[in-house]
């Protein structure tokens, strides 16, 4: 007989950024189920759902009531990296651990969190490697009002810097605000060679359709002149863009190829994050912490996403790094690169193999 084991699930079922929660929420569930109906798997995962609605302060709450009524003391779940923050006192204090699906701007390891998406040197960095000698270095940046714009925007200064570009402009919009048009005006002016977009939901989809406008009434905004760039988009939000993002460019994991296994690398990854917790439960049903720091430093994982390695000590995952540009509804790939492993702190950050020039440092 299964023994069962409950998790918590936790992302939002509505809001600005729906779209990739509800691909991530897929992903979970799907491999949950087809763990269940696994007759050789000697565990039996139990969902215990909570839905905090894209409001931030209810993710903790939620976090704390999904280990107080129920024996999970594992969640996946959050999109934003301000839900994620808002939860790691709760799992410190809970003894549980959350894994995570999402893309986000480095410069954290926590022993309470897992982090199967891809961090700034699987994103950014080989990103604005790519975009830098292609178009050129000076660059507009924008973020939505939180941690993930101000930290990825924080990074590609350095980045601009080190390719030898300028920040021509950096500008914020609150979460869900959809009002483009002061940014868009400032492009227009001071033309830069591409703009970095860390916007999220309906503010990035305002802002693609204001600028697909912006290139068809100047051809020096077209895409493959200036190119918007982005480390969040996959195609779990082209429904919601349709023709305004042909063209432009991101970075991740895994983007879908035709027959797919996956729909976006936020379904895969959430799938992927309930795959290997699986593998350590089903040999100790009761593992926490210091438990999968051991898995992680003695093997590999097999997933459906292929042989997966997590590093023991920042607990992120080593990933493929591709650049894909937005075709006719899916991304056609650019560039790939297999086994990158995390750097989260970008501390073997290298600006001359990276832009082949060196840093420049003031020396006082």
């Amino acid at each position: 007989m299964k023994r069962r084991i409950e998790i918590g699930i936790l992302y939002s079922r509505s809001g600005s950024y729906q779209l990739v929660s509800d691909a991530c929420r897929l992903g979970a569930m799907r491999a949950i189920a087809e763990i269940n109906a696994d007759r050789a798997q000697s565990i039996e995962l139990v969902p215990v759902e909570r839905d905090p609605q894209s409001n931030a302060d209810r993710y903790a709450t939620f976090c704390e009531d999904i280990f107080r009524t129920s024996s999970a003391r594992h969640v996946v779940g959050c999109i934003t990296s301000w839900s994620r923050k808002e939860t790691i006192p709760v799992l410190e204090k809970a003894g549980g651990m959350l894994w995570y699906a999402c893309p986000y701007e480095g410069f954290e390891a926590n022993e309470h969190v897992v982090y199967m998406h891809a961090c700034p040197n699987q994103h950014l960095v080989p990103l604005m490697a790519h975009v830098a000698p292609r178009f050129g270095a000076n660059g507009f940046l924008l973020g939505s009002n939180y941690i993930w714009g101000w930290e990825m925007n924080r990074v590609a200064r350095d980045l601009i810097a080190d390719a030898g570009g300028k920040v021509l402009g950096e500008r914020y919009l609150r979460i869900g605000e959809t009002d483009v048009s002061r940014l868009i005006h400032e492009i227009r002016v001071t033309r830069p060679d591409f703009i970095l977009n860390n916007l999220i939901g309906t503010s990035s989809y305002a802002f693609l359709a204001a600028y697909r406008e912006l290139g068809r009434e100047d051809a020096a905004f077209e895409p493959d002149a200036c190119p918007v760039i982005s480390c969040n988009l996959t195609e779990a939000e082209l429904s919601a863009i349709g023709e305004t993002g042909k063209g432009h460019l991101s970075a991740g994991p895994y983007f879908a190829s035709r027959p797919a296994a996956f729909a976006s690398s936020f379904e895969a990854s959430a799938y992927a994050s309930v795959e290997v917790m699986a593998d350590v439960l089903s040999g100790n049903p009761d593992a926490g912490p210091a438990e999968f720091s051991k898995a992680f430093a003695e093997r590999r994982f097999a997933t459906r996403l292929g042989s997966i390695a997590i590093d023991p000590n920042t607990q992120h995952a080593t990933l493929p790094v591709i650049i894909g540009r937005i075709a006719d509804g899916f991304f056609e790939v650019v560039s790939r690169e297999e086994e990158v492993a995390p750097d989260p702190y970008l501390s073997r950050y290298d600006p001359a193999k990276t832009f082949g020039r060196p840093r420049l440092r003031v020396v006082s």
